[in-house]
């Protein structure tokens, strides 16, 4: 247990030591470019310990059974997270701008998941981790999802920050937008934007993952596949 807390904390804090205090420094250092490849390698190398580690525990009992309607929840929660996850993917003002300029994409009204919260993204990975712990709780699992859980809101908040500082017009941004879910839409700040992109790529990842489970990861079957598979 002791390894796989050490490799949560340092795939969390590497996350966001590279994203915040030491990316300034290390781009001007290697280039961004080479910054990028920095990044990706410390995510892929901690996570993969971070999974390794978990998978070397010997088997734990379970807090709580779970039982049919508890997967039912968790299953449609899940769908959720896939719908956000898809979604962030299209009119995310913090993306480079795809005209090439260098800058970011241009900001306007929100639409699609950004109505929601402006950090789909980062929600579908926390509902992933409470989706996760929720079907299989043990110590190890809590670790694992609390590391996924913590690097996806508190790193959430970072970016709002972040973003603040270096983007000009990202103060709109927020005021037209939420960090907690459905918040802007409740204050009228937002307008509900039905996305059927999302919709559809979401669940097609749903269905997907959740398929997936049983013979890539030779755990249970997961999702709509727990009934009929």
């Amino acid at each position: 247990m002791e390894t796989l807390i050490a490799a949560s904390v340092t795939f969390v804090g590497l996350h966001f030591l590279l994203s915040h205090p030491l990316r300034r420094p290390l781009t001007g250092a290697i280039s961004l470019r080479g910054f990028f490849g920095v990044y990706v390698l410390s995510a892929l190398a901690t996570f993969a310990w971070m999974a390794l580690a978990f998978r070397a525990l010997p088997p734990e009992p379970l807090w709580w059974d779970v039982g049919d309607a508890g997967w039912a929840v968790a299953s449609a929660v899940m769908l959720v997270g896939a719908i956000l996850f898809t979604g962030s993917l299209f009119g995310n003002p913090a993306f480079p701008d795809p005209t090439g300029t260098g800058g970011h994409a241009a900001i306007g009204k929100a639409t699609g998941v950004y109505t929601v919260t402006r950090h789909p993204m980062m929600w579908g990975f926390a509902l992933w981790a409470f989706v996760h712990f929720a079907v299989y709780p043990m110590a190890s699992n809590a670790v694992l999802t609390a590391a996924i859980l913590i690097l996806a809101l508190v790193g959430a908040a970072l970016q709002d920050a972040k973003k603040a500082a270096t983007m000009p017009n990202w103060a709109d941004w927020q005021a037209r937008t939420s960090y907690w879910p459905f918040a802007a839409i409740l204050s009228e700040r937002a307008r509900w934007s039905f996305d059927g992109r999302a919709l559809l790529l979401g669940t097609l990842l749903w269905l997907a993952a959740t398929w997936a489970h049983a013979p890539l990861g030779g755990t249970f079957a997961a999702g709509i596949w727990r009934w009929i598979a």
